[in-house]
Formats: structure tokens, C-alpha cells, sequence
């Protein structure tokens, strides 16, 4: 894509969106153009119907993945190409409605229990008592820990706002523990160079490796 990308991600900054965003919008429209094999600039409305219909029914994606292609493909015609023409007629598919699937009290303890690092444990357990999303969590920093009035400050959580949550005692206790053996600095949760912080999938993979664990 090479200057319409360059425009694309400038354009997306100059909005804040955020970088998960931005790479998300960048990969789709990226794809888009190799499926077919020539610029995005040169495809037409029924060539995006036809990508469309290519992730529905060969790719067998969700509709909520679907629906990113959509708004990716939608900010790159609109806002770069101004053809809105393009991508106006175009359907977007209805978002599957499923319920969230909430843990009991004594489920939550045992997959806790079945953590064997320290790390992990201590994540999980602040993603349960915090009640914030696990992204959220792997930013948190040392300095956003307040023992003293016994909150947790969330920097730029969802709708780019700063919040503050509610500390447990049981909660503190564990964190002390991690620090002592840690020893973070600026990161409370740090890949293995310490400088960069734990990514979201390798939280994601403690939680599902302690749930199996949990369920012999």
C-alpha cells in the first residue's frame, strides 16, 4: 500500500486511535489488497462485496471479525479515498448475541490455586479483584498501586479515561508478596526484559493452562 498506508496510520493517530486499532484497520485493508492483488484505491463496491462474502463463507469468520473488516475497509474509502460511495450500499452483518460465561466464587479459587507461578497467580488474581480487563491489568504500573488509600489506578482505560478501582486487603497481600520476589520497576507485570509489559496472550494462556489444570 506503501502512501496510502503512511496516510491511513497518520490519519488514525491525528484521531487517537489507539494502536490496537491502528494496526487492526492497517492488517485488514492490507489483506484486502492482496486478495486481490492490486491497490485498494483500483476495487469497486462488488469486489468488497465479494471479499465479504469470502471471510463469511470460505474463511467461516465470525461476524464480529467481519465487522472489523468492514469498519477498516469503511475509515480507508471514507476518510482516505473519499469514495464513500464505495462502502455505503455495503451490509454489515448482525453481531451474534451470546451470554458471558461468569465463574463461581469457588471455580475462581480453584483455577487460582492451580496457578504454580507466582506471576501468574498474582495477574489472575488482580484481573478477578479488580474487576478490569485483562489489557488493562498488564499496563498497570508500580506507582499506580495505592496502599495507602487502597486503590488501583487504571491509566487510559476503555473510552481513553482514567479510573480507579478498589484495592482488597487479600489483593495487597499477594502483591507485596510478588514484588519482593519480582522486584519490578517501572511495569508490575514485565515480559522476561523486565522493560516491556506481560502481553495480553500470555496471560490469556496462564488462565486457560490453570483452568485445565483445575478440571483433573
Amino acid at each position: 500500500m506503501g502512501k496510502l498506508k503512511d496516510s491511513m496510520v497518520e490519519e488514525m493517530k491525528l484521531r487517537n486511535l489507539s494502536p490496537r486499532t491502528i494496526k487492526a484497520y492497517t492488517d485488514n485493508v492490507e489483506k484486502f489488497s492482496k486478495y486481490f492483488g492490486k491497490s485498494p484505491a483500483l476495487i469497486n463496491e462488488n469486489e468488497i462485496r465479494k471479499y465479504l462474502f469470502y471471510l463469511r463463507d470460505d474463511k467461516k469468520l465470525s461476524w464480529s471479525t467481519i465487522n472489523v473488516t468492514h469498519n477498516a475497509l469503511k475509515f480507508f474509502y471514507v476518510k482516505i479515498l473519499k469514495k464513500e460511495y464505495c462502502i455505503k450500499d455495503v451490509p454489515r452483518g448482525k453481531r451474534e448475541k451470546k451470554l458471558p460465561v461468569v465463574l463461581s466464587k469457588s471455580e475462581v479459587k480453584s483455577i487460582l490455586e492451580s496457578c504454580n507461578n507466582l506471576k501468574y497467580e498474582t495477574i489472575l488474581k488482580t484481573v478477578y479483584s479488580t474487576g478490569c480487563r485483562v489489557l488493562e491489568v498488564t499496563k498497570l504500573k508500580v506507582s499506580d498501586i495505592d496502599s495507602k488509600r487502597m486503590m488501583v489506578r487504571i491509566e487510559q482505560s476503555k473510552g481513553r479515561k482514567d479510573r480507579y478501582t478498589t484495592l482488597s486487603e487479600k489483593l495487597l497481600v499477594t502483591l507485596r508478596e510478588y514484588w519482593r520476589r519480582y522486584r519490578p520497576e517501572t511495569y508490575l507485570f514485565t515480559a522476561y526484559d523486565k522493560a516491556r509489559p506481560l502481553g495480553v496472550s500470555v496471560v490469556q494462556k496462564a488462565f486457560k493452562d490453570a483452568k485445565k489444570k483445575q478440571a483433573y
